[in-house]
């Protein structure tokens, strides 16, 4: 019996990778309800006070919030499963398969990106329900800084799932996601005092959310933080073809 093409073996890999997080209500949460929660809660809570910059407060905060999805998406669920896998011995066992190494990470990335395409639909429609208008011409450089931010977080991923103990992913998992909601992603830097601010900006997660604002509010390419996003997207892939480990 001959194997399935590749192309076969990789898509069954990536829909085994989307229900696994459609079925783990965790995941969910992370990926779908907490992103939803942040919108509603920063586009109508008044008590919440910050600097727009002449946007509209929806406007600001849509960008920043598909920011922190993708992230989340990108980073949190691939760290802590194949973490889990290689602790197991699952991912030593499914090397030797037809799937191969190669195939099992494309896979993955193809069931990470399924699932934030979900997001983007989801996130992006209860934005436009309650009123955001991004800029159509800043939709080439939003899926840029989509595929660089993706491409960043997700080789962090492999990189802490292949070197750290299972256990220790998801404790860098739930930090990371701290860092996330405040680390100049859903708002803004300017917000943050201006030593954070500066710093932040030259962070994969600050560099998206910048990033992503500049296309949907302004239409434009926010060059520096796509450079910063190209950097560590290299940088971080390198690091994680170098030292990631299988067993």
């Amino acid at each position: 019996m001959t194997a399935a093409p590749a192309s076969r073996r990789i898509g069954a890999q990536g829909a085994f990778e989307l229900r696994a997080v459609l079925r783990n209500g965790e995941q969910v949460m992370v990926t779908v309800l907490l992103p939803l929660m942040l919108l509603g809660g920063l586009a109508r809570a008044t008590f919440l006070t910050f600097d727009t910059a002449g946007a509209t407060r929806i406007d600001l905060v849509t960008p920043g919030v598909l920011a922190f999805a993708l992230m989340s998406s990108a980073f949190t669920s691939p760290a802590m499963t194949t973490a889990f896998d290689r602790r197991n011995g699952v991912l030593r066992l499914m090397a030797t398969t037809p799937l191969g190494p190669t195939g099992l990470l494309a896979g993955k990335l193809v069931g990470v990106l399924a699932v934030q395409l979900a997001q983007v639909v989801v996130i992006g429609g209860a934005g436009l329900v309650l009123g955001w208008r991004p800029d159509a011409a800043g939709v080439v450089a939003a899926v840029v800084a989509w595929i660089l931010g993706t491409t960043a977080w997700g080789a962090a991923a492999l990189l802490a799932a292949g070197r750290v103990r299972a256990e220790a992913v998801i404790a860098l998992a739930n930090i990371v996601l701290v860092l996330l909601a405040f680390g100049g992603v859903v708002l803004p830097a300017s917000v943050l005092p201006a030593g954070l601010a500066h710093l932040v900006g030259w962070l994969p997660s600050g560099a998206l959310g910048e990033a992503l604002r500049a296309a949907l509010i302004h239409g434009t390419w926010a060059v520096r933080p796509l450079v910063v996003l190209a950097v560590w997207a290299a940088g971080l892939g390198a690091a994680a073809a170098r030292w990631f480990r299988w067993s």
